[in-house]
Parts: C-alpha cells; structure tokens; sequence
C-alpha cells in the first residue's frame, strides 16, 4: 500500500513504549539544567555554532530533534515560551516524568486510555488546587537584574497594561565590566559611530529616510557626451546643487539629525557637515522602525524636503565609549518613550546571552501579569501526583543535597498543613517560601502543566508511527568525499 523503504511500527510494546522511551531520553537531557543550581549544556547546531547555556528552550530549538513524539515534547516547549517566555525546562520534564509513571502503569496492565482519562482528572485538579496557592500582590525586591527589568517595563508600559508589548525592551550587549555595571537607557543604543564628525546634540528634530541618502540613479541608463572641460565642470555642478539644494531644505525643516536605512553618500555628507546636521545609518528596517517609534518620526521613502509632521523628537543623541566599544545613545525622557534599553555588561559573549534569556524570561514574567486572567483512573491520578516529586528532587540533586531526605521533610511539613514550605536551595534546609520573598508566576505554572500533560496524552494516544521513505536527493550532514572526488 505504501511507498517501498516506509517503516511501520505499531502495538503496544513497539509503538507507544518506543515513543515514551524517545520523550524520556529529551527529559532527561533538559531535567538537569532546571533551578537555579542547574547546570549548563554545550550545544553545537548544524551551522557549527556553540551554546553555552541551561536555557531549555534554546536547547531543544539548537538539537534538531527527528523522533517524532520527542517533537511533541519540543512543540509544547515551544508553546510555552510563547505563550509566556518561561517554564519550557518545567514544561518538558514534567511531560517526561508523567510519561515515566505511564510507562510504569502500562507494564502493570493498564490501557493508554484509562491512563489518559485519570491524567485529564488529574490535571483538572492539579490545576484547581494551583490557584489555591496564589498569593495576591507578591513582590520581589534585591536583585540588580530584577531592579532593571521592572524599572524598564514600568517606563514602557502603556496606559492599558494589556497592550504591554514585550518588543519594547531592548537589549544591549557589550562585553567589559560586569552585571553591577548595567544600566537602563529611556531609549535606544546603537552599536556603531555616527557617520559625520558631530557626535552630539540635545533637544533636536530628527528626519528618518529609509531609503538612504544619496543622489538617486535613473530608471534607464543613459549616455552623456562631454566635448569640453567646461561642461564636465558644470554638469558636476548640477548635481552638487541639486544635492545642496536637498539637504539645505532639511536644514531649513528645522532637523539637525538625518538618519538613513540605507548608503549615504559622499556628497550628502559633505553638505550634511556644512550644515552642521548629525548623520546616523541604521542598516537593519526593524531597529529603523523601532528608532521611527521612540522619536514619534515618520520615515520618508527617499530623499526630499520633510514636512514637520515627518519630523521626530529626540532629548539626545551621543556618541559614547563603554567597554571599548562605540555606541550611539538615542534618549527621549520626556516624549513617547515608547523603547527602552537594558544596556547589559558581562565578560564573556556566552555569559552575556545568558543574561539576555534571563532579561527576555522577566519582560515575558511582566507581559503575563499584564494579561487578562484567565474506574482504573486512580492510578493514573497517583501516578500523576506522584510526578510532581521530580521538581524538588531535580532541584535538590542539582544543587547537591539529599534528595529522598528533602522529599521526606516536605511530606511531613505539607501534610501537618504547612503548604507555603518549600526548599531553600542555598542553605539546603525547609523554609516557609512566602516569608523569604521567594515568588513565581501562577500563569507560568498554571501553561506549564496544562501543555506537559496536553503532550503526554498526545504521546500516549499514538499507537501507530508510519513514516514515508525520506526524499531523494543529498543530504545536509553528508560529509564531502576528500579531494572533491567520488567514493568509487
């Protein structure tokens, strides 16, 4: 019936044992990078790259997983760091873990089905009892990473906290220095030189063309013939006027800064310094745009007299040196300010990606409090309680303590009605959390388990894998034969 070279894998012990077995593998790898002591994995990606990280997203995005219900693991992953940019790591190790206790029923003689019907039970109450837990107006203070992200979300937030767009935090890296040495900008920092040699103003309009500053080539080509040096001297001229005559109706537009999406071209710039007017290129159209909305410009195709209406607004522009590195600052306290930047400092390029996830899952952390809010079964129920002790025992083993002796202790205290102790991780005793000012967001856990055991029922509902012959041609990792030659 199908195509010759397909594989077909059915049954219990052949397909849905295999799959658990695939989904356990992907937990394992990402289990020991959850929690503060968790450690970091190197990744190398198809392109060569290295990562050096415990960020579980990144992870299983650079691993390039092929089983197919380990994908499902990655695409619930995935869901959760979209849907609020944090948890993937609690996400897939809990899916794992729930899937290790399936495997564990199914051997004891339990159907899939009666097991996914006591996990729904299960997740239902799991998830009833979750919002029991929530404590009203938690806040955490002390730390400098904490301090800067809230102060950041806090300059950008609109008047209706639901429209908070988490693209309006940037993050600057420049390496030097280290974490004590961030800082926040009300605005936003470019990596690069202006183009002239005035390197700043205050308090000025700006005009924004996307389309470069330059002379503008003709639609056709076309032939000039020249019979004397006379008219080579005046045709120059003409285009010179033409230039001056551009870049003299900005200045007179009452903009002392011009920044261009694209080249700027010699001549423009020679007028541009005779008119005493900053020259700023920005390469990338979405750092354009995100310049257009902190100023309140509006960007001109190409190069012609501006309206005021295109014109923006900025408090200052510089040109500065941190860490060795030349950086152009774009402030606007006092308009829109619509973008703000977290300049980040660390010593190393992979110290600082690490605090860029860290800047990325605390933006994420904020968005969310902005949203709106939103028969043989029991021993699948005991089986899925019983998956939540891989969360303190992972946390416990990556930070080297005992775990069964933790598990034990948090047994006692919860079922003596002491539900707020959890694990303080630094002196590896029990604490009651809510006195420590130790807080997570309930939506972070509440998607987490919600999509963990979305994915384990998914997995456990397959019982057949039928995969078609992969296409023809050469494949991406196949290594070249030596000296360019065949193998023959």
């Amino acid at each position: 019936m199908l195509k010759e070279g397909h594989q077909h894998i059915s049954g219990l012990n052949e397909a849905v044992i295999k799959n658990i077995d695939a989904c356990k593998q992907l937990s394992t790898i990402t289990r020991t990078s959850l929690g503060p002591n968790g450690m970091n994995k190197m990744v190398i990606n198809h392109l060569d790259k290295l990562f050096v990280t415990n960020d579980a997203a990144t992870i299983v995005n650079e691993l390039e997983v092929q089983h197919p219900a380990a994908k499902i693991l990655v695409l619930a992953g995935k869901a959760q760091q979209e849907e609020i940019g944090d948890g993937a790591n609690l996400t897939i190790s809990f899916a794992g873990e729930i899937l290790q206790s399936a495997d564990e029923l199914i051997r004891m003689g339990l159907h899939p089905s009666e097991i996914i019907s006591g996990y729904n039970k299960a997740i239902i109450k799991a998830i009833e009892i979750l919002s029991e837990l929530v404590e009203p107006g938690s806040e955490k203070h002390g730390y400098i990473l904490c301090n800067l992200i809230a102060d950041a979300c806090i300059q950008v937030c609109p008047k209706n906290p639901v429209n908070f767009n988490v693209d309006n935090i940037r993050v600057a890296k420049l390496v030097g220095g280290g974490l004590i040495n961030s800082s926040i900008v009300r605005g936003m920092v470019l990596k690069g030189d202006t183009v002239g040699t005035i390197k700043r103003v205050e308090k000025e309009k700006v005009v924004v063309f996307a389309g470069g500053v330059d002379t503008s080539a003709t639609e056709t080509k076309g032939t000039v013939l020249i019979h004397s040096a006379e008219q080579l001297e005046n045709y120059a001229k003409t285009e010179e006027a033409k230039v001056e005559e551009l870049i003299k109706a900005v200045a007179d537009s009452g903009a002392k800064v011009i920044v261009s999406g694209a080249a700027v071209g010699e001549m423009a710039l020679h007028f541009c310094e005779r008119y005493k007017l900053m020259v700023l290129k920005i390469s990338s159209k979405f750092e354009l745009r995100r310049f257009c909305r902190t100023t309140g410009a509006i960007a001109i195709l190409k190069l012609s007299p501006p309206s005021p209406d295109d014109l923006g607004h900025v408090d200052s522009i510089s040109v500065e040196e941190i860490g060795g590195a030349r950086v152009t600052i774009v402030r606007n306290e006092e308009g829109g300010n619509s973008v703000c930047t977290v300049v980040l400092r660390g010593s190393t390029d992979s110290i600082l990606d690490d605090l860029e996830r860290a800047v990325d899952d605390g933006v994420n952390t904020y968005k969310a409090m902005c949203r709106d809010k939103t028969g043989l079964d029991q021993y699948a129920i005991a089986k899925f309680a019983e998956s939540f002790e891989m969360i303190p025992k992972t946390l416990a083993e990556n930070a080297g303590l005992n775990a069964m002796e933790i598990i034990s202790s948090l047994y006692a205290e919860h079922a003596s009605g002491n539900s707020k102790v959890g694990i303080d991780l630094e002196e590896g005793v029990l604490k009651d959390v809510s006195t420590t000012n130790v807080w997570d967001l309930y939506v972070t856990k509440f998607f987490a388990l919600k999509y963990a055991a979305d994915a384990a029922c998914t997995v456990l509902r397959v019982d057949q894998i039928i995969m078609a012959k992969p296409a023809g041609g050469p494949r991406r990792d196949a290594a070249p034969a030596p000296g360019g030659m065949d193998e023959d």
